[in-house]
């Protein structure tokens, strides 16, 4: 059976450093996407995204399969629920001219899973919001 794929590219005024660590640190990650990724980010080891409030729950997770500091990053992707169903997003840095073009790959969708639904509209709306906070000092309040 044929995947699925998502394809999302935004230009960032910023650099891929920058870039780079909003994407990994929990202190940026919670404040324009209100989750933490945890992991060591060594190839093989687990990552979760979990919640930055007090209740911690892991909404995601899977394993580092490439970490490429600060060009790129693989990982599986799935549900705790569903641990059934794998995905895998791809994320990539790259500096053009003055500014960063961030591309989120996410692939190996399922054509009749919800979580190709879920992850159209998800995805834009965290990349917006990172890269408000990069380019202005404020996320976007995206969740409402």
């Amino acid at each position: 059976m044929a995947s699925e794929r998502f394809v999302y590219v935004t230009y960032i005024a910023s650099t891929p450093q920058k870039v780079w660590d909003a994407l990994l640190k929990g202190e940026v990650t919670r404040q324009y996407w209100g989750h933490e990724n945890v992991s060591d980010w060594k190839p093989g080891s687990r990552w979760q995204h979990v919640t930055a409030d007090a209740e911690r729950r892991v909404r995601v997770e899977g394993e580092v399969v490439e970490f490429t500091p600060p060009e790129r990053l693989v990982l599986t992707w799935r549900d705790p629920g569903a641990p059934a169903e794998r995905t895998r997003v791809t994320l990539t840095v790259e500096q053009v001219g003055k500014k960063v073009r961030l591309t989120v790959l996410h692939d190996e969708l399922r054509p009749v899973s919800d979580m190709l639904p879920k992850i159209s509209e998800g995805w834009p709306r965290v990349v917006s919001s990172l890269k408000s906070l990069l380019e202005t000092g404020k996320p976007l309040d995206t969740w409402s």
